[in-house]
């Protein structure tokens, strides 16, 4: 049978096995494996699997995952999302909307460590949804505030989104996460504008809060320079050159931990439940990784890559014409497939093209980051949006997903912002050393 053949049968099997939830890493190992020994031959199948698990679980590149997941985790045991949430509520809250805009700030500042959507949404959602119910806010204006902001914990830095999309383009994971950092703060920006906005044109959805004093405000703040302090220690590392990546996530998790300890925060219990679902998030991304490996040596023999390179070439449109599929593409994959999913999916076929039509790789991959943002507040999967249910289990879910509308307007903005100024995500990683 023709490889062409072979490896769309396998994308298609692949989508299938997706869509009845088969595990990403189990389906991708499958499909890689079978299709790769389907055409290659099965004995050459097992080496490269065997190969492929060992490679990538023995990687010293990788330690940076369960290093960051770790940072995340900890803080989130040592109530720093709470924090982050006064100091913003301290600054913000006397303004209408004010609370939606503090948990936008706060969900950026735990984003800064915390590589995690899902975590994020979480933690901002237990903490500030109290307090908008005790302001009247709007359920819908409330609960998709929160949903919207928690996803920027897979653009800013450190996001295991960007991990996993340098691990599969063997691109700086350094640069990645620098590369965040500007389209992270506008896509913030965005919503937070977008939240004044809605609050202008109907003030009861987000009622004011009351007022702090000065002395309220600095107390604040001391959370906000704790993130701080860790962020220029973790960014400012990788941008020096100072730190690799995993380096880098060893410095972070040990500086959450001493913040841990000198504000005796951190007990061994809450230690102990960090590092078990710390090894969870990491193994379960680990696996990812090697299924993503094992498909993407099949789709390597199939040709497709590369055909595809080839077609593109002779249909001769502009780049960001071919760009304006890609997103479409992934916006559509969005709605029905898991991020890391749709990545891992997506990636070993398009990094060909990418590379063909010149474009950066970095901006590529903020671009796919922010559509896959999308897919974790629309429906069906939007999986923020669950979270925020199990948090708010009164709120019907239609009432967040409307509630999302206009924040997911924001993200849509963010693209075309991104399309028309990619400086925005390259003008950073130029000055990186590493």
């Amino acid at each position: 049978m023709d490889p062409v053949i072979v490896g769309f049968i396998g994308i298609v099997l692949l989508i299938v096995l997706f869509a009845i939830e088969v595990p990403v890493a189990f389906a991708m190992s499958f499909v890689g494996f079978l299709g790769f020994g389907w055409l290659i031959g099965f004995e050459p199948g097992f080496e490269m699997l065997a190969m492929d698990i060992f490679e990538s679980f023995s990687n010293y590149n990788f330690t940076v995952i369960p290093m960051f997941v770790l940072m995340g985790f900890i803080a989130y045991e040592i109530g720093m999302s709470k924090r982050l949430f006064d100091a913003s509520f301290a600054i913000f809250g006397r303004l209408k909307g004010g609370l939606a805009i503090a948990s936008i700030m706060a969900c950026a500042g735990f984003a800064a460590i915390c590589g995690s959507t899902n975590a994020t949404a979480a933690a901002m959602g237990a903490v500030a949804l109290p307090h908008m119910k005790r302001y009247n806010y709007a359920d819908s204006f409330a609960t998709g505030s929160i949903a919207a902001a928690g996803s920027l914990g897979i653009l800013i830095p450190p996001s295991a989104l960007l991990i996993v999309f340098g691990i599969m383009t063997e691109e700086s994971i350094g640069k990645l996460f620098i590369a965040g950092v500007l389209p992270g703060l506008m896509l913030a920006a965005l919503f937070i504008i977008t939240a004044q906005i809605l609050c202008a044109l109907n003030p009861d959805l987000g009622p004011a809060g009351e007022a702090t004093t000065f002395k309220e405000k600095v107390v604040a703040l001391s959370a906000v320079g704790e993130v701080l302090l860790l962020f220029v220690l973790v960014l400012g590392g990788l941008f020096t050159g100072w730190f690799s990546p995993a380096q880098a996530g060893g410095a972070g998790a040990t500086g959450i931990i001493v913040i841990g300890i000198v504000r005796r925060s951190l007990t061994w219990k809450k230690f102990i439940k960090a590092g078990k679902d710390t090894l969870m998030i990491s193994c379960m991304v680990m696996f990812i990784v090697a299924g993503a490996t094992i498909f993407g040596h099949f789709i390597a023999v199939t040709r497709i890559p590369f055909l595809l390179v080839d077609w593109v070439g002779q249909l001769d449109y502009p780049p960001m014409v071919i760009m304006a599929f890609i997103i479409l593409l992934h916006l559509i994959g969005g709605c029905f497939m898991d991020g890391f999913g749709l990545i891992v999916l997506t990636v070993p076929i398009l990094l060909p093209l990418i590379h063909a039509l010149g474009l950066d790789i970095y901006w590529f991959g903020i671009i796919i980051v922010l559509i896959v943002e999308m897919g974790t507040i629309t429906p069906p999967v939007g999986v923020n949006v669950y979270v925020l249910k199990a948090v708010a289990r009164d709120v019907p879910l239609e009432t967040i997903f409307t509630g999302i509308l206009p924040f997911l307007v924001a993200l849509i903005v963010a693209v075309i912002l991104l399309l028309i100024f990619p400086q925005i995500a390259t003008f950073l990683p130029s000055f990186a050393t590493y």
